[in-house]
């Protein structure tokens, strides 16, 4: 009963009219991002951070939500059309979707995708609203050693799961670490690594770093390509019905495809993108000669993928809510955006600001449903904000991401740290070095040193105290055990093979 209270409380809040016209606006601007290559949701809700200021919390939340899941559907709607990913989770969908819009069935690919992300959506936020409760009451038994192997857990998660090489990903996870260390230490009150500059007495801006590494360095990177590579498929989109043959083949894969990404998305650096290869993988391995095959437009290839990266974008909000621990970047930022209006990320906020927790994961089926609704009718649009030159779209985005920077603290000093992020993420990108896990050092970094000293004085020095807690010693033993697992040779074999896939 208190379940379907909590519901209700979450559906008035997502229904005002001020949050529903940020859930629409939300999923409208995740479309558009979805829709245009080069745009991911990290550099988008990077940029929207500053917004965020003046907007009340649940709102703010809210419609960075919605850009989150709105870009996993507009990503499939280029993967299909033009066999151009928008979004890094649609690169599986390109295979099969390409090749049905090839055949004259891009309508119903694309509503296949749509309807499939719908279900997973909903059953996603399902599962969200039902584990968010006993997830908390686990969090309440979690001290400052569990609280810090928890986080050594995720870390490495993050590092087995990001694509590329693991050397690289590790050396980003450590750097991130050390760029949260700048500013001042909380208990002794002493300017750390400051270099004499005032601005970094309070440690780097999240919002200058997150901005740099992913929407300047995206600008620059995507400058390298050439114009020619943006072309647009101009067959006809066709009938948005699917035939009942197609149906068969959609519905079990929407369905598998839903649940693995739904266990998946909670995974530390699992959501979208993972649920989206793995979904794929199982549906090539279950199908007996399949009809149309895999790779020449069989429809279970479009179904499956989108409707997991749904499901794992959206199970991706159980740790960062229940535990305030971010499993990818997106959720990393989100973070970022809760710690701006001063709320503390973690179990209390179910207890403390309902309103905020409920209404968001209401927003969830609010914004599935609209996504729905918008998206089939908008195609057309979305096709042709494809021929929209790049020379136009990138000045106008970093206009938004200066003054968004400055509005921060009204310093240029934010401005001239988002120009060196953005040169250091362009390097990164030469070097074939991923900066999401840095983003998740740099956010659990002051996390896991204020854990690591709080364990320690409540120990009275005694290090063994991560070990002879029962809860801390399981999440260290599965930490141990992933680092083992991953260096195993046929496992090495599989996960290059499969990144390769990706790139």
């Amino acid at each position: 009963m208190e379940f379907l209270d909590n519901l209700a409380l979450g559906f008035a809040t997502a229904l005002t009219l001020q949050n529903l016209a940020y859930v629409l606006f939300g999923v409208l601007i995740g479309t558009l991002i979805g829709v245009l290559p080069g745009l991911g949701p990290i550099a988008t809700i990077a940029m929207l951070l500053p917004m965020t200021y003046a907007l009340p919390p649940t709102s703010a939340l809210i419609m960075l939500a919605g850009i989150y899941y709105g870009a996993q559907y507009g990503g499939s709607t280029t993967a299909i059309l033009v066999n151009l990913p928008g979004e890094s989770s649609s690169v599986v969908t390109c295979i099969d979707g390409y090749q049905m819009a090839r055949r004259g069935r891009a309508g119903a690919a694309l509503a296949v995708a749509a309807l499939g992300s719908f279900f997973a959506g909903t059953v996603a936020t399902l599962v969200v609203a039902g584990l968010a409760g006993p997830m908390v009451e686990l969090a309440f038994k979690f001290g400052p050693a569990e609280y810090f192997s928890l986080m050594v857990l995720g870390l490495i998660g993050a590092v087995v799961l990001a694509s590329g090489s693991l050397p690289k990903a590790i050396a980003m996870i450590i750097l991130g670490l050390l760029l949260g260390l700048i500013g001042t230490d909380v208990n002794s009150g002493v300017a750390r690594y400051s270099f004499d500059i005032p601005q970094l007495t309070d440690g780097i801006g999240f919002v200058a770093v997150a901005m740099g590494l992913f929407a300047f360095s995206e600008i620059i990177a995507n400058l390298e390509q050439k114009e020619e590579k943006r072309e647009v498929f101009t067959s006809k989109v066709g009938s948005l019905m699917p035939t009942a043959k197609e149906l068969r083949q959609a519905a079990p894969a929407s369905v598998r495809g839903t649940l693995l990404g739904s266990v998946l998305g909670v995974l530390p650096g699992g959501g979208a993108l993972l649920s989206s290869f793995a979904s794929y993988t199982l549906e090539k391995k279950l199908a007996r000669n399949p009809d149309p095959p895999f790779g020449q437009g069989n429809v279970a290839g479009v179904a499956g993928p989108e409707s997991a990266n749904n499901a794992g974008a959206q199970t991706s909000f159980i740790p960062m809510l229940t535990l305030g621990i971010p499993p990818n970047p997106v959720m990393a930022l989100m973070i970022g955006a809760m710690t701006i209006h001063n709320i503390q990320p973690g179990p209390q906020v179910m207890s403390s600001n309902p309103t905020l927790f409920w209404g968001l994961i209401a927003s969830m089926w609010v914004g599935n449903l609209a996504l729905v609704v918008l998206n089939l009718p908008l195609i057309g649009i979305w096709v042709k904000l494809l021929t929209v030159p790049y020379r136009w779209l990138f000045p106008a985005i970093m206009v938004f991401c200066v003054i968004g920077a400055y509005s921060v603290n009204n310093d240029t000093f934010e401005v001239k740290m988002v120009v060196v992020f953005g040169f250091l993420g362009y390097l990164f990108y030469k070097l074939r070095c991923e900066p999401a896990p840095l983003i998740l050092g740099f956010i659990l970094g002051p996390m896991m040193e204020e854990n690591l000293r709080r364990a320690m004085l409540l120990s009275r020095g005694d290090p063994t105290v991560f070990f002879t807690r029962p809860l801390s010693l399981a999440l260290l033993v599965m930490a141990a055990t992933l680092i083992i697992i991953v260096a195993l040779p046929a496992i090495k074999k599989t996960r290059e093979v499969a990144f390769q896939e990706d790139g």
